[in-house]
């Protein structure tokens, strides 16, 4: 599965190109509690096609049925899919935020901007395949929009005149090993929108791969990691249990930008791991201080599958800048385990 802001975008251009009209709908504040977050977007074309949400659904439904379902008796529609952008908000009194399923009094406010450039929605799909991060500057007097590129991602922004929201690449994975455990965590990745690669040089390993939509590297992992070139959008896991293999990939990961550098280990297995490092590769506790091990968190698992749902979460908590409770830990929570069994 792709980015969901880019599946959004492509049924959008492709809509567009084809010479559907269409809106796109951007989340651009929300008050109380909200079911997407500010920046989200969604489209429809003018055949009531929806792609994306803003919302459960109740939302959704509502602006078909505003843009796309004639009233019997003017045979009109309510909202037409033409016009400069328009401000919409749900939610502001208590009926409505039951009619719209918004919890707790939500309230949800939207920007609706009619017919969008097919050509500017393709320059945006390919800088954002080719891994650029994007800002999209609506201005909200003409309608017109443009793009621009940037180095750091940011909130989204309105005022009087314009609304800028940023948009980045898909975020992407890469494994090293190709065992079963690192299908289960593709299939998971994939299905969060990362863009999912798997190192192995190890032939034996590579043939048995069956998950669909991965890329495949057969380099030694430290040189897959510097083709790879890790950015703040990468997270890195070694999961081979062969120091030849993982190490390596580790340090050359180390030194990027990646968002989570990590291994698959026991708690001894990881200790050794940092051990080496420091013996021989001259790393310190402070340089190491990115590298987890062992990955993951804490739910007591034992197969496979259900050791892939443990790092996928961790993988996700961090990159939602979500601090985990340190007892999720699975170093801290065994050895609270066996403290437990010693007082026993």
């Amino acid at each position: 599965m792709q980015n969901q802001d880019l599946i959004v975008l492509k049924r959008l251009a492709g809509w567009r190109a084809a010479g559907e009209k269409a809106v796109l709908v951007t989340v651009t504040r929300t008050w109380g509690s909200s079911p997407r977050p500010i920046g989200s977007i969604m489209a429809m074309s003018e055949t009531g096609q929806v792609v994306g949400s803003v919302s459960g659904g109740c939302i959704e439904d509502d602006l078909i049925a505003s843009f796309t379902r004639p009233d019997p008796a003017t045979g009109q529609c309510a909202m037409q899919l033409e016009g400069l952008p328009k401000k919409l908000r749900y939610g502001i009194t208590a009926d409505e935020a039951h009619r719209f399923g918004l919890p707790c009094g939500g309230t949800l406010e939207l920007m609706l901007e009619f017919n969008p450039q097919a050509d500017l929605l393709q320059e945006l799909i390919t800088s954002l395949d080719a891994g650029n991060l994007m800002l999209r500057r609506l201005d909200l007097s003409s309608g017109q929009a443009s793009l621009e590129s940037t180095e750091s991602v940011s909130v989204l922004k309105i005022n009087d005149t314009e609304l800028v929201n940023c948009f980045g690449p898909s975020y992407r994975m890469l494994l090293i090993g190709a065992g079963q455990l690192g299908e289960y965590i593709a299939t998971m990745a994939i299905f969060n929108g990362f863009t999912v690669t798997v190192c192995d040089p190890r032939q034996e390993y590579a043939a048995g791969w069956t998950t669909t939509n991965v890329h495949h590297m057969t380099e030694w992992p430290d040189d897959a990691v510097r083709a790879f070139k890790p950015d703040r959008r990468t997270c890195v896991l070694a999961l081979t249990h062969d120091p030849k293999l993982d190490d390596l990939a580790l340090l050359e990961a180390i030194e990027t930008e990646a968002f989570y550098i990590g291994a698959i280990g026991s708690r001894a297995n990881s200790q050794a791991r940092r051990k080496r490092m420091m013996e021989h590769f001259d790393q310190t506790p402070e340089s190491l201080a990115r590298l987890r091990g062992p990955i993951g968190v804490y739910i007591g698992s034992k197969t496979p599958a259900e050791i892939a749902v443990s790092v996928m979460a961790e993988v996700l908590a961090v990159k939602n800048g979500v601090e985990l409770p340190r007892d999720m830990e699975v170093a801290r929570a065994k050895a609270q385990q066996e403290q437990e069994r010693q007082q026993a």
